[in-house]
């Protein structure tokens, strides 16, 4: 067989696989996210919104202890780990010859690879031994343990697409370096820093294990960060393990409900990115 029909037969094989994996996982995608509407529009409406947990056989439970402190754990963690993120990964990117770069990426990606109940036992010893008492506080700050490293690394990677050229006019124009990094190179690279910090908004969202181990849970709204704080995650946990069906169907609805918001907000970001740039 001539070269450039055995190149043209491997190339189509190599296409077919990759499109059948491609539309594997889309299938796999749509068929989860089915079971999860089929699954939690059961229990799924406005008071189930707006409503706190009630008692196995009452009327009206919800869980909006677990959204409101959700939001607000995540909001803290991102407060936290998203500055903290992109500028180390604008490190990693920029010091490329310098000394450190390789240890600081080592212990970021050995932490992006540690099993997250590990983080919240860690998070345990941290914050909520030494308080003496579980928060919100603790559970965020756990969140943003978890989300630093992965938009650290995702902001590298960004700014590693940057074209030298860029960098080469700016700092032939007179700027430094510090300015070109920030003004220049960050701006560029916004839109795929905006994803990642999304993607690690979403990783962290899902999470419950470093909740238990923190913020524990909460049955009623709570805003104070140094108290317990419920969590739709340790909700969905709750109601998953408990022996009633009822509690079964209303974790499926919770489930729709973390699916949605995480959905939605990736969305939202798109369509900031897109705006800016338009």
């Amino acid at each position: 067989m001539p070269n450039s029909s055995r190149r043209k037969l491997i190339s189509r094989i190599m296409m077919g696989l990759t499109t059948s994996s491609a539309i594997f996982v889309i299938v796999i995608l749509f068929l989860i996210l089915a079971y999860i509407l089929a699954g939690g529009l059961r229990y799924l409406s406005f008071d189930f919104l707006i409503n706190t947990p009630k008692p196995v056989g009452e009327p009206h439970s919800g869980i909006a202890n677990g959204i409101v402190g959700s939001t607000i754990m995540v909001g803290f963690a991102s407060i936290i780990g998203i500055p903290v993120g992109i500028l180390a990964g604008l490190y990693l990117a920029e010091s490329e010859h310098h000394k450190m770069v390789g240890v600081v990426r080592f212990f970021i990606d050995s932490l992006i690879g540690i099993p997250s109940i590990l983080i919240g036992v860690f998070a345990w010893t941290v914050f909520v031994h030494p308080m003496g008492h579980f928060s919100g506080f603790a559970g965020g700050m756990a969140l943003a343990i978890m989300m630093t490293p992965i938009i650290a690394r995702t902001t590298e990677e960004m700014i590693r697409l940057v074209p030298m050229e860029l960098r080469e006019a700016a700092l032939a124009l007179g700027a430094p370096r510090w300015r070109v990094s920030i003004g220049v190179v960050l701006r560029t690279s916004a839109s795929g820093i905006a994803t990642g910090c999304m993607l690690a908004i979403a990783r962290v969202a899902g999470e419950t294990a470093p909740l238990l181990f923190t913020a524990l849970g909460y049955d009623f709204i709570n805003t104070n960060l140094n108290k317990q704080m419920g969590s739709l995650t340790a909700q969905i946990y709750y109601y998953a393990g408990s022996p009633y069906e009822d509690w079964h169907a209303m974790a499926w609805s919770a489930t729709l409900v973390l699916i949605s918001v995480i959905f939605f907000l990736n969305i939202a970001v798109k369509l900031v990115v897109r705006n800016r740039h338009a």
